[in-house]
């Protein structure tokens, strides 16, 4: 299948927006917790977690468009400035997954999604309790996708809770341990399974097979 940019555009809406989301492969599957002014909790899955730089340790993740939809998450964050990141692992799939349904601005999702709260010391927004690997973020900036009307929210990691054995001696935290998922499109869960590592990529470690000169 070839489709140009018109094509496309001229989708059915659903098939669009699945093939669209879809196509970019598997992203981290993530639960967003945060908390009002009021103390009324959110949580909300995200696939849209980006790692932006590691001194500072930063985070982004894409947010709603603007306009017609209610940005809780947003709004929180704006108000709170902390936010929580949760790993999603496979026991908590279909709790994560309903997160994103339309409730009210007073429920919490915590209460109708069989999720916990969870408080930590220096942090006022609540992590995920089930969750194995969960970060705590200070709010730094946030960043207009003029193209897509959505925003960027930056944050720097204050906390993080990540279990001793998932850990490798190098750093690497080994996601394939940790249970954690990935997503695909807007309801399509995969597991993650460890393949291969290879050393840092430097001139003198390319290996000499793919030499065209050679």
């Amino acid at each position: 299948m070839v489709l140009t940019k018109s094509e496309i555009q001229n989708l059915d809406k659903v098939r669009r927006l699945n093939i669209v989301n879809s196509i970019t492969g598997i992203k981290p599957g993530n639960l967003v917790a945060t908390k009002s002014i009021d103390g009324v909790t959110n949580v909300a899955i995200m696939s849209s977690v980006v790692h932006l730089s590691s001194n500072p340790a930063l985070i982004g993740f894409i947010t709603r468009p603007h306009g017609d939809y209610r940005r809780d998450t947003f709004n929180n964050i704006m108000e709170t400035k902390c936010f929580t990141i949760n790993h999603i692992h496979k026991n908590i799939i279909e709790n994560a997954h309903f997160t994103s349904a339309k409730f009210e601005q007073a429920i919490s999702e915590f209460d109708f999604c069989g999720l916990t709260e969870e408080y930590l010391e220096n942090q006022n927004a609540p992590f995920v309790k089930e969750s194995s690997i969960k970060m705590g973020l200070s709010y730094r900036e946030h960043i207009s996708i003029k193209s897509s009307n959505t925003t960027m929210i930056v944050g720097e990691i204050e906390q993080l809770v990540v279990p001793d054995d998932i850990i490798q001696p190098n750093g690497y935290v080994d996601l394939s341990t940790a249970d954690s998922v990935g997503i695909s499109g807007l309801n399509s869960y995969y597991d993650l399974k460890f393949l291969n590592s290879f050393p840092y990529a430097r001139v003198e470690n390319v290996p000499s097979k793919w030499d065209k000169n050679a």
